[in-house]
Formats: C-alpha cells, sequence, structure tokens
C-alpha cells in the first residue's frame, strides 16, 4: 500500500475508534484519546472525567471496549489506558458535551453559553470561544459565538495549542452544532512577553571595556577617522595634479566686417542667371542633334 493511502486508511481507522468511544463512554464524560503503535499492539490514552465507569466493575467495562476494538477495528492486541481529566472545565470535549446535554434539557442558549464560557475562565483559561450553529431559537439557522480572553484562530499555535472540541444537541427543529475552542493556562504563545521591574540594567548590558554608554556615543568609530583622512588625502593629491596641468591659450583670428568686401547683389544674381541660360541652351541642341540622327537612320530603313 503506498504510504499516501495508509495515512488515510489510519486517519479513517483513527476517526472510527473516536466516534465509538465517543458513544460507548459519554455518560462517563468522555475526554478524547491518543493512539500508538507499538511493537507490542497498539497503544490507546483514554481520558475521561470518570475512569471508574469505563473500567466497570471488576474490569467488565474495559474488557468488553477491548474486544469489540479487536473485532471491529482489527487492532492487533490493543492495550487500553484510562487516565482522569484533572480540570474538566479545560477539556473542550468535555464542555461541548456538557453545553450539548443542557441545551437537550431546555436551557436557553445564551444563559448556556454564557455560564460555561465563565466556568472556562474561572478555571484559569487564558481565552475560550463558543459557537453555537443551527435553529437556536426559530425555525431559521444562524450562529451564535461567546468570547472570552484571547484566542488564537490561525497558524502553527491554533493547531498545536488551542484545545478544540465538537459536541452535538439534537433538538426538535434541528440539530445544534457546539464548538469549544480554549487555550490553556499553561500554554506558552509565541507573542507573550515579560516586563520585570526594579531590575538592574547592567546586568544585561554587554561588557564594553570601562568604556559607558555615553563616552561610546560621544567618540567616532576609528573605521570613520581612517575613512576621512584616506579621503582628504585623495582630495589633495587631485589638485596637486590640477596645478601640474600646462595651460596652453591659441590665438584664432576672427574676421570683422571691414575685412569683409562689399558684394553687389545684382549683379551676381545677373551672372548666375547667365551660367543657367548656356546650361539650357547646351542641353536643348544635344536634344535636338539626338533627334536628327533618329530621323535619319528611320530614313534610310
Amino acid at each position: 500500500m503506498a504510504d499516501e493511502q495508509q495515512f488515510i486508511e489510519d486517519g479513517l481507522q483513527r476517526t472510527q475508534i473516536d466516534e465509538f468511544f465517543a458513544d460507548e463512554l459519554g455518560r462517563a464524560g468522555y475526554g478524547g484519546m491518543d493512539v500508538a503503535k507499538t511493537p507490542m499492539g497498539t497503544q490507546i490514552v483514554l481520558k475521561a472525567e470518570k475512569p471508574g465507569m469505563v473500567i466497570g466493575k471488576g474490569g467488565k467495562n474495559i474488557r468488553k471496549i477491548t474486544t469489540e476494538l479487536e473485532d471491529r477495528f482489527n487492532l492487533d492486541d490493543p492495550q487500553v489506558d484510562v487516565q482522569e481529566v484533572e480540570e474538566p472545565d479545560l477539556n473542550a470535549r468535555i464542555v461541548a458535551d456538557r453545553l450539548g446535554n443542557a441545551l437537550e434539557r431546555g436551557w436557553y442558549f445564551r444563559k448556556a453559553g454564557h455560564t460555561t464560557i465563565d466556568r472556562i475562565m474561572e478555571a484559569g483559561a487564558k481565552g475560550a470561544e463558543i459557537v453555537l450553529s443551527g435553529k437556536v431559537t426559530g425555525a431559521r439557522s444562524r450562529v451564535e459565538k461567546f468570547n472570552r480572553g484571547y484566542i488564537k484562530h490561525n497558524g502553527e499555535p491554533a493547531e498545536d495549542i488551542v484545545d478544540s472540541g465538537v459536541g452535538v444537541a439534537v433538538m426538535k427543529l434541528g440539530t445544534i452544532g457546539v464548538r469549544v475552542k480554549i487555550i490553556p493556562p499553561d500554554a506558552e504563545l509565541p507573542d507573550d512577553f515579560e516586563i520585570y521591574d526594579d531590575v538592574d540594567i547592567e546586568d544585561y548590558v554587554a561588557d564594553t571595556d570601562g568604556e559607558s554608554v555615553d563616552e561610546l556615543l560621544e567618540g567616532e568609530p576609528e573605521d570613520a577617522d581612517a575613512e576621512d583622512a584616506a579621503d582628504e588625502a585623495a582630495d589633495a593629491a587631485a589638485d596637486a595634479d590640477a596645478s601640474d596641468e600646462e595651460v596652453i591659450e591659441e590665438e584664432v583670428d576672427v574676421p570683422t566686417d571691414e575685412d569683409v568686401e562689399d558684394v553687389d547683389v545684382d549683379e551676381l544674381e545677373a551672372a548666375v542667371d547667365e551660367e543657367l541660360d548656356e546650361d539650357v541652351e547646351a542641353e536643348a541642341e544635344e536634344l535636338m542633334d539626338e533627334m536628327d540622327e533618329a530621323d535619319g537612320e528611320e530614313a534610310e530603313e
């Protein structure tokens, strides 16, 4: 089987096992599970509000669950370990089931939502959010949200830090979905910071060889002094080269009005016309000679 197909099969099996535990252990306060494959078999850790109800009298209930896991899900030697949830009000799965049961018993959704989220915050949570979606009051479905504190919706913190749980309340008008998100009190968020009062700043400042901060700011870096000296030397050398260059001055004779002879414009135009007339007459004579020669050739033929 390909790796991608194996991932899909494992996820589907995990979801089916989780739904099986939710149906069988709903009254015991089922709070989720962890599944791990080991060389000895499959290790399953159950979280429940009432571990005694999961185990049963003399271990009868836990043996029944183990047999069901082997027959229905083909697990090899399943080993089920039950752990008690220390603070049920901080487990999103348990809180969602409680809220769904309260709505089914007839609690008004606003009272149930505010009471539940207040209990979550009193338990020490950094933030919580409850979302009810469905026909909460009338024939038209809508979404109602209850927020307290600080909550993450995106990114890696939303997947790794926020505890999410989903529950269902089956009502006469329809099914109401319950989604709960809780940030536990010991969660370390990436944007957290701490402020310390009455702290000696010298403990956090790097050693500067006895020089104070003011002295360091007043003095100029040695590299800057070296660069300024190099720039001044380059400018002085450029000025020296410019002074050594010889300047050669050449005298250029510019004609004046006295040097230009007076020219008669009428005589110049007459001379141009005569040259044009001579050229035209020469071209005309050549053209007549060519025509005479052509007529002579035709007469001979």
